[in-house]
């Protein structure tokens, strides 16, 4: 009897703890390519997670068997709180709808494991989510940039309360999302939630790191809730007429300074990174873009500090051969507009944003149209680029 009281006791705890399972954070958008993407959300407990992916259209999500998608690096299903799950063989330009799942594991020993419920998207009243891959033949674009942000939520939302997926096709954090990441929380609470909550689970956002990214314990792992299509967070993307080069300029400070605690080397991250970059500008998609739009929180000028030497040493004798049509950056918290010309050393114009307004940009095969907005959407200015190449 005893026996069995203690086997119901641990099956109640089981079943409540399943109950208790939740999304917490997400999904939203990552590495969006044109044919892949990456899905990410979080759980409260441990599970095992998975996407189901079906065409656009209007037919019912349970017209058929959809594919399910897994988080299986070599081979094995992964369990825990943060699940990413990339699904590739997509087509370019293409809509699909997809919704998410996540089974409690209660207890894991060798090869047997105890599972508990299922936390989901709502799959029974609300419509799936929906995203659309890029596609560099898109004869025009529109998005959307932010920066220095600094958790200041109710910012982000009056700048990007109307981005839906039909009048925005991509959205950049250029950096300084937050002021130091000491826990992973605050990647969410920061500023993911908001994003999340208006947009991001059908709108891809592209991350360019600011160097207040870089500070807290918890900064080392900030690439796994924004990784990208190189493992890095310098990396190129296209879509429609635009090349985008986003660029990493790290700290602005020398590694030796007494607030990274010994734990930075910045320094030589630059110097790889700019290896990189000899070669990312000599490929045949960026050569090919009508228009070559680079993103670096850090402008490469205007300051004496050792960051922004360091970028300027090391990034721009190649950006200058490059052809960039446009630099977009932030850190300063006061706009600034460098046309080309105006500094003796960049052969191209640098647009750095303030921490108050945010960037509306369109382009086609021609031109670039940026207009920079303050809180209430009202136009500040606008420049346009037109087409050299």
């Amino acid at each position: 009897m005893r026996i069995q009281f203690a086997l119901f006791a641990v099956f109640i705890s089981f079943a409540v703890s399943a109950q208790q399972l939740k999304i917490t954070n997400g999904p939203y958008l990552q590495n969006m390519e044109q044919d892949n993407v990456t899905i990410i959300w979080t759980t409260d407990k441990d599970a095992v997670s998975w996407l189901e992916l079906a065409p656009a259209g209007d037919d019912s999500f349970y017209a058929g068997e959809r594919t399910r998608f897994f988080e299986a690096p070599h081979g094995s299903k992964k369990t825990g709180k943060l699940h990413r799950i990339t699904v590739s063989g997509l087509a370019a330009g293409t809509e699909y709808r997809y919704r998410i799942f996540s089974k409690e594991v209660l207890n894991y020993e060798g090869h047997r494991v105890m599972y508990g419920d299922i936390a989901s998207s709502d799959v029974y009243r609300d419509r799936p989510f929906s995203f659309k891959t890029l596609d560099p033949a898109k004869s025009s674009i529109a998005f959307k940039v932010v920066n220095d942000i600094h958790s200041k939520n109710e910012n982000l939302e009056s700048m990007l309360s109307k981005v839906t997926k039909e009048n925005t096709d991509l959205v950049l954090f250029n950096g300084d999302m937050v002021s130091i990441f000491n826990e992973e929380k605050e990647i969410f609470t920061g500023f993911m939630d908001t994003a999340v909550r208006l947009f991001a689970k059908e709108v891809p956002v592209f991350y360019a790191r600011g160097n207040h990214e870089t500070r807290g314990k918890a900064s080392s792992r900030l690439y796994d809730y924004f990784p990208t299509n190189n493992g890095h967070f310098y990396y190129t993307f296209r879509h429609g007429p635009i090349q985008f080069l986003v660029l990493d300029g790290g700290e602005d400070k020398p590694d030796s300074d007494i607030e990274y605690s010994e734990l930075a080397q910045f320094d030589n991250y630059r110097t790889e990174e700019k290896n990189w970059l000899r070669k990312a500008v000599r490929e045949p998609d960026f050569q090919s873009a009508p228009f070559r739009v680079a993103v670096l929180h850090i402008p490469p000028v205007g300051s004496t500090w050792h960051g922004t030497k360091e970028i300027a040493e090391k990034f721009l004798p190649l950006l200058n051969e490059a052809g960039i049509d446009i630099m977009l950056c932030g850190h300063l918290h006061n706009y600034q507009l460098i046309n080309k010309g105006d500094d003796k050393n960049v052969n191209f114009p640098i647009l750095v944003n303030d921490d108050e307004t945010y960037l509306d940009v369109t382009a086609d095969d021609k031109k670039i149209d940026v207009f920079r907005k303050d809180l209430s959407g009202k136009i500040v200015d606008s420049h346009s680029i037109k087409r050299q190449h």
